[in-house]
C-alpha cells in the first residue's frame, strides 16, 4: 500500500525546523511501526511537501495512524504543518 501526504508548512515554520521534526518522527515513531517498508520526504519548487510511505498492508498503515495521535513526535510534526493544505491519498498496488 502506498500512502501520500502532501501539505505546506505552517506560517513562520522554518524548513530546517520541519526537517528536524520529520527526522525525529521517522526514527522514533514511523520506523518503529510494524509493516512500514519505506518512508521519504520531499519538497517541490512551489513549496509543497510530500511524505511518501510504503506499507506491507493497508491494515498496518491504519494501525500506525491510530497510534500516531498519542505520539509526541507526530504531534510536534503536525504543529508545523498548515492543516488547510494537508491532503492524504492511499493507493493499493495492483499486480
Amino acid at each position: 500500500m502506498i500512502k501520500l501526504f502532501s501539505f505546506r508548512l505552517a506560517e513562520g515554520c522554518a524548513p530546517e525546523d520541519f526537517l528536524n521534526a520529520d527526522k525525529a518522527m521517522q526514527q522514533e515513531f514511523s520506523y518503529q511501526q510494524p509493516g512500514l517498508l519505506r518512508r521519504t520526504t520531499a519538497k517541490n519548487s512551489d513549496g509543497e511537501w510530500l511524505v511518501l510511505e510504503l506499507w506491507s498492508t493497508e491494515d498496518a498503515a491504519d494501525q500506525a495512524d491510530s497510534k500516531s495521535g498519542d505520539d509526541p513526535h507526530a504531534r510536534r510534526l503536525n504543529e508545523l504543518i498548515d492543516p488547510s493544505t494537508a491532503r492524504t491519498a492511499r493507493y493499493l498496488e495492483r499486480r
